[in-house]
């Protein structure tokens, strides 16, 4: 089975996870969007969306979902998005697609996060996939020195703009036993927006796309 029936197979299955009647959360990339449309199918079961990006909301629209601002929204039920890197602790690294900062926040509403992938992005320990910084662009500089301190070689993702208006380092070479921990200690450094690290607030299930159907971590 290729990577994209894997995605395909977890993005159908996290549909049984949608609460009926309520507005559910939705994420950016590859697997999110083969979970959009496959959200298209039964829309007319949901009250409407909140989109962890504009590339998502644009897609949401397109198949006539409707999306809301999520400061006109009270809660969320659940948020579907996939990752780049999962432990068994459901502790992720997020932010490949850019969209880490919205994404953060969408979840932290939400009630529920579940995390849809393909068996790829299961890992032991953190790290090998870099780990997006989302960063203010005058501190980018002051930002990548303290990141070199903490064992990191950060990369600044040339040509990328955030959909806030932020730029984004890519920190290569960490290998990360204590994702909570270090999801704050870059949190604290000046001009860091957020990290990528989905660790103090993990996903609560795992759909893991495999050769053999969909595998359940929670």
């Amino acid at each position: 089975m290729t990577p994209d029936e894997k995605k395909q197979q977890v993005a159908r299955a996290a549909l049984e996870h949608i609460v009926p009647g309520t507005v559910i959360g939705v994420g950016t990339g590859s697997t999110a969007n083969y979970f959009v449309d496959a959200l298209a199918q039964i829309k007319n079961k949901i009250e409407g969306t909140v989109a962890s990006s504009n590339a998502t909301a644009e897609r949401l629209k397109s198949h006539g979902i409707p999306v809301f601002e999520l400061n006109s929204v009270d809660e969320i039920s659940v948020y579907i998005d996939g990752a780049d890197e999962s432990n068994r602790y459901l502790h992720l690294i997020k932010g490949g697609g850019g969209a880490l900062t919205r994404e953060k926040i969408v979840a932290a509403v939400s009630t529920r996060f579940v995390c849809i992938a393909d068996d790829s992005k299961l890992v032991d320990v953190l790290g090998k996939f870099p780990l997006p910084v989302e960063v203010i662009p005058m501190a980018r500089s002051y930002v990548a020195r303290q990141l070199v301190k903490l064992g990191g070689q950060p990369i600044w993702r040339e040509g990328v703009t955030t959909d806030n208006g932020n730029v984004i380092l890519d920190v290569h070479h960490l290998e990360i036993a204590e994702p909570v921990k270090l999801e704050s200690e870059i949190n604290q450094i000046v001009g860091v927006v957020t990290n990528g690290l989905f660790a103090k607030r993990p996903a609560d299930i795992l759909l893991l796309g495999t050769d053999t159907g969909v595998k359940v971590l929670d």
